[in-house]
């Protein structure tokens, strides 16, 4: 069986090439069984039945209507880790040039027109700044990024204090014994040095930074913002480096209120701006593609449960649905009633949402997934 990829934004080739000769990538595809996109907004979109998934090449999907495709029961994916260390290294840049006034230097060096040699060394001391060899780090979400940064921030001789009530089995182990462990955020703004975010956007988290948690840090602390420009808010930051509260605000999101302020360094979007990064994120982007469509298996979905079983039997059924009791039921009876016998089956939820693969040792009918898609609750059934 072939299928069609869409790419909504250019793609690295070291990804397109994972998907091999079973597979058409056609931009300008009216039906593709999967789309692959980087910062293209899909939100006005309206989207073929063919789509079964759509990949994100990268970490956050704010571009995504992730609900909205939920419904529908595509599959949302993402790229968490595969730009990882892109984003550590610029982290480690940004603390750098928040402390030595690196930006700054460079602009007034360029700036002069003679004795140069004399001017420098003249002026040079109004660059002055601290190292950050033991000062203290405050990292704000231990995810992949978050457990990097830490960890090469311990080797640089800093303290580091991370924060994340909801750090998975993976980063923890892959966390330094070096970091501590602050139970709360209170405990980072009251010792850190710097702060650097590294949390997902949602209304939850929006305007983590604002007048209120500036007014708990220490006088002077350095902010990196990374992640998400809308979790710090602008007018408050501003108003905190005005007061002298922050030293320097590194933020990777410009808007026409940071720039040009004083004691805000903005980065054009650089985090994951590697070549290695968006070769990582392709191909995982397009692994995660092809193995959902050829197998059905889920692994890094943003909207639907990671759900993977080998394959198995004659026939693999998958179901999205809702997560309401007496699903299972209702399907296993709705095989049953055609004589299918269940040869594995495995089920996961997520929130709102559930998804179930169902191999069988005999090829299903069009009245079994008749009566399947007709459950109330279930919203794509596919047949692998």
């Amino acid at each position: 069986m072939g299928y069609t990829i869409k790419t909504l934004n250019k793609i690295a080739k070291t990804g397109l090439e994972k998907f091999g000769e079973n597979y058409v990538i056609d931009d300008n595809a009216a039906a593709p069984d999967g789309i692959l996109l980087r910062s293209a907004s899909m939100h006005e979109m309206e989207l073929p039945e063919s789509v079964l998934s759509i990949a994100r090449a990268g970490a956050g999907v704010n571009n995504i209507p992730v609900d909205r495709f939920a419904e529908r029961g595509i599959v949302v994916f993402n790229t968490p880790g595969a730009n990882a260390n892109a984003v550590k290294e610029l982290a480690i840049a940004s603390m750098l040039i928040s402390s030595r006034k690196i930006v700054q230097g460079i602009n007034w060096t360029n700036s002069l027109t003679l004795d140069v040699v004399k001017e420098v060394e003249k002026g040079k001391s109004q660059f002055v700044g601290p190292e950050i060899e033991g000062k203290v780090l405050g990292v704000i979400g231990l995810g992949a990024i978050g457990v990097l940064i830490a960890n090469a921030a311990t080797n640089l001789g800093m303290e580091v204090l991370g924060y994340d009530p909801y750090i998975s089995v993976d980063a923890a182990w892959g966390l330094s014994r070096a970091v501590r462990k602050a139970n709360d955020l209170k405990t980072i703004f009251e010792n850190a040095d710097y702060i650097t975010l590294h949390m997902p956007y949602n209304s939850q988290t929006k305007g983590t930074l604002n007048a209120g948690t500036f007014a708990q840090m220490k006088k002077g602390v350095r902010i990196i913002n990374l992640s998400r420009g809308e979790l710090v808010n602008d007018d408050d930051i501003l108003a905190a480096i005005s007061e002298g509260t922050v030293s320097t605000y590194v933020t990777d999101f410009p808007n026409e209120k940071m720039i040009n302020q004083p004691g805000v360094i903005t980065i054009p979007h650089l985090g994951a701006s590697t070549p290695e990064s968006e070769d990582n994120c392709a191909d995982m982007a397009a692994k995660q593609t092809k193995v959902y469509l050829e197998t059905g298996n889920i692994k890094n979905s943003v909207n639907y449960p990671n759900c993977e079983m080998p394959l198995s039997g004659a026939q693999r059924v998958t179901v999205a649905h809702k997560n309401i009791p007496n699903m299972l039921g209702q399907i296993s009876t709705a095989l049953a009633e055609a004589g299918l016998n269940i040869g594995d089956m495995i089920n996961k939820s997520r929130g709102d949402y559930a998804y179930t693969i169902i191999d069988l040792e005999t090829a299903t009918t069009e009245e079994s997934l008749s009566k399947i898609k007709s459950i109330e609750g279930v919203l794509k059934v596919r047949v692998i």
